[in-house]
């Protein structure tokens, strides 16, 4: 955003607007993991989400549908949080797996496995000598952060990353936070994602208002397709372009929100929806 932007209002101040707008729907919680359940560390790896802001995801989990969306495999996130009620979205949305019983499956890049794993192995060996470097292969995508690496060598990597890019036309690069998100060239993302889960739980606009709180530019494509009555939370401390509407400064006040979500849930159903 511009200086000439005002900036987004806080989510924090609304809880009354939202309030009023669950009257007589259901809600829907879209959250990212990192930079919105836990901050941004280091190393991807360290990025533990706490004991507290478990509970209360695990705590929403058993009042609404709750889905976390990552560029993380499945796995890890289940690793790392370890709730049977979630619903987990991994590879920015290309895995979807669901509580036991739901039936929630969805696996959209099972046909690019192995390319996947072959670039990742070329990847490892072309930017082996940047330190600071880091390849993973995360479900359907492979991540290529470069927080760690001196500033000096970031156009050395971006050269390397779209050298070896140029042998796989199937396969596309998306800019994140000091990483390139690297995954299959198909025409789904968070916000296809968040539009299939919604149609399989049997919501819709009409009858229900999904949340989605993400910080990072591959959380657009799900602000971008939100209905005008749901709720685009952008979870970052200074004000950019984004599609969201409104904004949470970091985790803590992530936390903060989805206890002050939890009250009014309470205070209008407090059943299960999954």
């Amino acid at each position: 955003m511009d200086a000439s932007t005002p900036p987004l209002p806080s989510a924090l101040s609304q809880m009354g607007r939202f309030r009023r707008r669950l009257e007589g729907r259901k809600a829907i919680v879209f959250l990212d993991y990192d930079g919105t359940l836990t901050p941004i560390m280091p190393r991807p790896e360290l990025a533990q989400v706490s004991m507290e802001m478990t509970e209360l995801v695990g705590e929403l989990a058993k009042r609404c549908s709750a889905a976390i969306v990552s560029g993380r495999s499945v796995e890890t996130v289940k690793e790392f949080l370890g709730l049977q009620k979630v619903i987990y979205a991994g590879s920015h949305g290309l895995v979807i797996d669901g509580p036991p019983g739901t039936g929630l499956r969805l696996d959209v890049g099972r046909e690019f496995k192995e390319g996947l794993e072959a670039l990742y192995r070329k990847l490892s060996t072309a930017l082996s000598d940047i330190p600071g470097v880091l390849v993973q292969l995360t479900g359907y995508t492979v991540p290529v952060h470069y927080r760690r690496a001196h500033p000096s060598r970031i156009p050395e990597v971006d050269a390397i990353v779209e050298e070896v890019l140029q042998d796989h036309p199937e396969i596309r690069r998306n800019q994140g936070k000091m990483v390139y998100e690297i995954r299959p060239d198909v025409d789904w993302d968070k916000g296809k994602a968040l539009l299939w889960i919604r149609e399989r739980l049997g919501l819709s606009a009409e009858n229900s208002v999904a949340f989605y709180l993400g910080d990072d530019t591959t959380d657009e494509d799900a602000f971008a397709i939100l209905d005008d009555g749901d709720v685009g939370i952008l979870v970052a401390s200074q004000s950019r372009e984004t599609a969201a509407r409104y904004t949470l400064k970091d985790p803590s006040e992530v936390g903060m929100f989805l206890e002050g979500l939890l009250d009014i849930i309470d205070g209008s159903a407090g059943e299960d929806q999954i």
